[in-house]
């Protein structure tokens, strides 16, 4: 679906001003703040716990293969959580109201291979400015190998992708540690993008690779030097990697890449249709709102409505603002996409992939 119904500027006021005064009374009421509390904060201790103390235990002990593949696992489990749970709030700014906590957290993505600079550039900026848009947001880019978008260009090997493309998805951060990072960092400087204050080439290319020697040197180096067969640490390094790619994928792919979410398309002048909170509504679904497991290990994405129209408020407090979110949308007679369970936005996210496969000329 590539769009959608146009509203007036009259209904999007209506729609914001009215959301945004509920949700603000809703934290002035109960006298909380829009940030973390002692529930992040408590979340994180547990995701670093998950993520690090196999690590340490690999390298303590003199584990069976079976065991070190396992905890490798299990780093995956932990990787994707703290990144989920922890960089993500950090990097929004929400984690806590002290900004040093915000960058000390979301600084945590150097331990989970990726950079920060690029995060919030593609995160922050294409996919949270440009939503489900083909050629703006690179959420939606994955080379020629699956297609996303009808925009995007048609091969034959894509009659196959519901098949192939959960395989491919396992690569996601192992790509981010190897090559992503270095490719997105010159596109993004050649292009002059960036978020908050604009920083001088040299220190984010030196960040970079010195980021990356570390990174190197705790995962892969250390482990080697210290006794581990080498080809114990490459493919436990690999499943890591795999796992949390797999998990991280899976989410984000729920919330925009199913049937029900629209890739609205720019005019000549380069603008769409609808407004910035609006044109969140049609972009994107949440997925098994009421699964406690789902809504604790997540980080709140599976409320990727309430994250797009709120990006600065803590996960912890989407559950609550969710409901205020949904009605006021039902008022102005806006979409709210969403599924009950897991298992149906999986459904719905490999029917549309297949849908996508087809030969263009043939799909309605």
């Amino acid at each position: 679906m590539n769009n959608a119904p146009t509203f007036s500027r009259q209904d999007t006021l209506k729609f914001f001003r009215t959301l945004n005064t509920r949700v603000n009374n809703y934290f002035k009421e109960n006298n909380i703040q829009k940030t973390g509390n002692w529930k992040l904060h408590l979340k994180a201790i547990v995701m670093f716990t998950i993520f690090l103390t196999p690590y340490f235990l690999i390298l303590t002990l003199n584990l069976p293969v079976w065991l070190y593949l396992l905890l490798s696992i299990v780093i995956g489990v932990g990787m994707a959580g703290v990144g989920m749970n922890v960089m993500h709030d950090g990097n929004h700014g929400s984690y806590s109201n002290r900004s040093w906590l915000n960058k000390f957290m979301g600084g945590s993505i150097y331990i989970l291979a990726g950079n920060v600079y690029n995060w919030q550039v593609q995160h922050n900026v294409l996919h949270h400015t440009y939503t489900n848009i083909h050629g703006h947001d690179e959420d939606l880019d994955a080379g020629r190998i699956i297609r996303f978008t009808k925009e995007a260009q048609w091969y034959r090997f894509h009659k196959f992708q519901h098949y192939y493309s959960v395989f491919l998805y396992g690569l996601l951060t192992f790509n981010w540690a190897i090559t992503t990072d270095f490719k997105q960092m010159k596109s993004y400087l050649k292009r002059k993008l960036s978020y908050g204050e604009p920083q001088s080439p040299a220190r984010l290319w030196t960040v970079l690779v010195i980021t990356k020697v570390i990174y190197i040197s705790i995962w892969l180096v250390l482990p080697m030097i210290i006794g581990i067969a080498w080809w114990k640490v490459l493919l436990g390094f690999f499943i890591m990697h795999y796992t949390a790619g797999l998990i991280l994928s899976i989410v984000f792919q729920l919330a925009h890449v199913v049937e029900d979410t629209t890739n609205p398309i720019p005019d000549e002048n380069g603008e769409i249709e609808n407004t910035w909170a609006i044109h969140q509504l049609y972009t994107t679904a949440n997925f098994a709102p009421k699964n406690k497991i789902v809504n604790w290990f997540t980080g709140g994405l599976n409320h990727q409505i309430e994250h797009h129209i709120f990006p600065n408020i803590s996960h912890v407090h989407y559950g609550k603002i969710a409901e205020i979110v949904k009605a006021t949308a039902k008022e102005c007679n806006l979409p709210y996409h969403e599924f009950d369970t897991m298992r149906g936005a999986v459904i719905a996210h490999f029917k549309h992939l297949k849908e996508l496969g087809m030969n263009p000329a043939l799909t309605v």
